[in-house]
Order: C-alpha cells, then structure tokens, then sequence
C-alpha cells in the first residue's frame, strides 16, 4: 500500500448538481469526475463537500466535477441509482464514498466494464466482494483502525483496568464502521476494559441517542462510551446529559466536525479523530486524474489519520 502524505483539498455537492467551473469550459478535452457521497446531512461530508468545490474552482481549466449525494446515508439503492446515471452520461471517472461496502461493488464493475475510471474513498469496498466479481477498484483514503485505536489508547488512560465502556457502532456493512469498531476493540482489550455493550447507531444521531439510553439505564457502572462518528458521539452527549450523567461517562468520536470540537472544549467529549474531510474526496480526484491520463495504475493508497483532544498533543 503506498501512503499518500500530502496535504490536498477535498470532496464534493448535491444529487446531480455541478460544483463549480462549468461556466469555465476549456475545451472538450476536459475530463468530467462524478463525485458519489453519502449523506450531506452529516457535517464530515459537507466539509468534504466544501473542499472539493474550492479546488474545482481552481482547477477549472483541468476538469469538471459533477457532485451528487443521497439525503439518506443508508439509502444504498439510490446510490447505485447515481452510479447507474453517471454511467449513462458517460463521465470519465467515478470518485465513490460507498454507503455499503458490499453492495456498490457489482455496479462500480458495471462503471469499470463501460470504460469509466472508479477510485473509492472514505468507505473501503469489500475484498472479497472485489475478489469475487473480479475486480480492483483503488482505495484512498485512512486506516480506520488505527484512528479508533489512538482514540481508543487516549481513553485507556483516562479509565481502570476492568471499567466497563460500550460501543456505538456504524453501519454494519460499511467496512470504515467494522474497521474502526475493531480499532476500539484493539484498545480497550489492551487496557484491560470490559465491553459490556455494543450496538450499531447506523450513523446517525437519533439512533445514538436511543440507543445510549438505553446502555446507561442497563449498565448504571458504565464509564465510558466509544462511538464510531461524531454524529452518534452527539447522540451519545444528548443521551448521557438527559440522564444526568455527562460528568461519570466519557464519550469518544470519530471524524472532528466542529460541533464536537465545541464540546471537547466544554469538556463534553473527551476526544476525536481527524481523517482529514476536506482533502479525502481531492485526494481521489486527482488520483482518477492521474489514472485517466496514464499517470498512475490503480493502487490503494493510505491518507492521514490524527487524534484530535482538547489539549495539545504532545
């Protein structure tokens, strides 16, 4: 795996609407990169979002970015709906954050076999699903185990060997939410922590929140929740703070949106993990760029992963 180490911009939009710089052609050889992300209800993706516009506009004479998203980070069908309309409109490349590591696989071959370039991020496709359908799509993008376990080794610090912690956990076929449940898994074993709980929150706030609720009222002992992405550490907050319990149980997230840095600086949230949202989506980009023009072969390559807590780290 090669280790991709400098710092770029990042990702991409809305269903089917451009992201800047078609108003700019500059001339038909201009490649056209779809960019197919998941929910843009979820901070992390609208930062990516952001970053991916910024350097489409200045980049505009290099190529054309259409950007799309689902409304709902679990809708898979409609993904594969996106896939389905940027093979029709026969753009150069595909750029996918994959909202199931399994079932996009068949219609990113479909891509492939038209011609079309797919590199893969955020959300690595699955092996043996590749393996099987007898292809290699390139992944770029972080180690999500590694991330979690630095988040994980953070907390161990922070607790006793035999405390009691749970795990809310992301959608189960998404590879990135596997990846980082066994990342936390890796720290807390190494600390001696006992997993009591640890229940799939699918992304999402709400579904934290409850599921949260629930954890506390069933484990009165718990210290400390590990939670997959930031969205459901917001959920696990808003759980634990009904509960009159935010000063007993530590919460831990994943992706540093600005809404958790807020409350580690209120000592809600005890840390996160930086992937880097604004440069995830670029970083595919110009890796399809540079396979488009016979610059590169297809090969995963590993982006930056940072542990982000409220003091400097040392």
């Amino acid at each position: 795996m090669q280790k991709l180490t400098v710092a770029l911009l990042c990702v991409g939009g809305l269903v089917l609407a451009g992201c800047g710089g078609e108003d700019k052609p500059a001339g038909p050889a201009r490649p056209r990169v779809a960019l197919v992300m998941k929910s843009l209800a979820n901070e992390f993706f609208k930062t990516m979002e952001d970053g991916a516009r910024a350097h489409q506009q200045a980049h505009a004479g290099q190529y054309e970015l259409i950007c799309n998203g689902i409304k709902d980070e679990q809708d898979v069908q409609k993904q594969m709906d996106i896939v389905e309309q940027m093979i029709a409109q026969k753009v150069g490349a595909i750029v996918i954050a994959p909202v199931d590591s399994n079932a996009l696989v068949p219609v990113c071959k479909k891509a492939m076999d038209a011609g079309i370039v797919v590199v893969n991020i955020d959300n690595k496709l699955d092996d043996a699903v590749l393996a099987e359908k007898k292809v290699k799509i390139p992944f770029v993008g972080p180690d999500n185990r590694k991330g979690a376990r630095l988040a994980g080794e953070y907390l161990a610090k922070k607790l006793q060997a035999g405390d009691e912690v749970a795990l809310v956990e992301g959608e189960p076929n998404a590879e990135n939410g596997l990846q980082r449940k066994l990342g936390f898994e890796d720290a807390m074993k190494a600390g001696g922590m006992k997993i009591v709980s640890s229940q799939s929150g699918y992304w999402e706030t709400e579904n934290a929140t409850k599921i949260v609720g629930g954890m506390i009222t069933q484990h009165p002992k718990l210290k400390a929740i590990l939670c997959a992405n930031d969205s459901m550490a917001l959920g696990a907050v808003s759980a634990l703070k009904s509960a009159g319990r935010l000063d007993s149980v530590l919460v831990v997230g994943f992706d540093n949106i600005s809404a958790v840095q807020q409350l580690m600086k209120e000592g809600r949230v005890l840390c996160t993990v930086d992937q880097h949202a604004d440069q995830i989506a670029v970083n595919g980009i110009l890796y399809a760029l540079d396979i488009l023009a016979g610059k590169a072969a297809p090969a995963d390559m590993e982006t930056p992963v940072d542990l982000i807590t409220p003091e400097p780290l040392k």
